[in-house]
């Protein structure tokens, strides 16, 4: 194949590796987005199998989650290719997730610890996202950096 046949590759931000905090800001969205999907699933099941009050409202709520979750998989995917784009879905995300981990910490019972989880991770997720290495490595120029 010839220089001229071979397709052009995109590629965004700095050459060379994946910086660690990348790659682990990418790690916390995907097991988000695979929470996400997983209770989403269960709740639809529930909600068809089991006997809830509202059955319509069990199969939306579980139809719901599992939609979302393309979110945080799409980000994550953007991620771990060095898009540019991806921060923004993978922040949104962060942000819809920490006030849900903080409602289920005042909750009680089982979802206290769920709740914990969350926040710990939403917090360190969007440290690592907004880190400057981070930044560099997707090609995300602060306000009046433009070239």
């Amino acid at each position: 194949m010839s220089s001229e046949q071979k397709p052009a590759q995109e590629t965004t931000g700095t050459e060379g590796t994946r910086p660690r905090r990348l790659t682990y800001a990418a790690t916390l969205a995907a097991l988000e987005g695979i929470a996400l999907f997983a209770g989403g699933l269960w709740v639809l099941v529930l909600g068809i199998t089991g006997a809830p009050d509202d059955r319509q409202q069990a199969v939306t709520l579980g139809i719901t989650l599992a939609v979302l979750a393309l979110l945080p998989l799409l980000a994550t995917r953007g991620l771990l290719l060095r898009r540019g784009w991806s921060r923004g879905p993978a922040v949104i995300t962060q942000l819809m997730a920490l006030p849900v981990g903080l409602t289920m910490l005042k909750s009680g019972g089982a979802a206290v610890p769920v709740g914990i989880v969350l926040a710990v991770v939403s917090v360190a997720a969007l440290v690592l996202l907004v880190n400057r290495e981070t930044t560099q490595a997707l090609g995300i120029k602060g306000p009046g950096r433009a070239e």
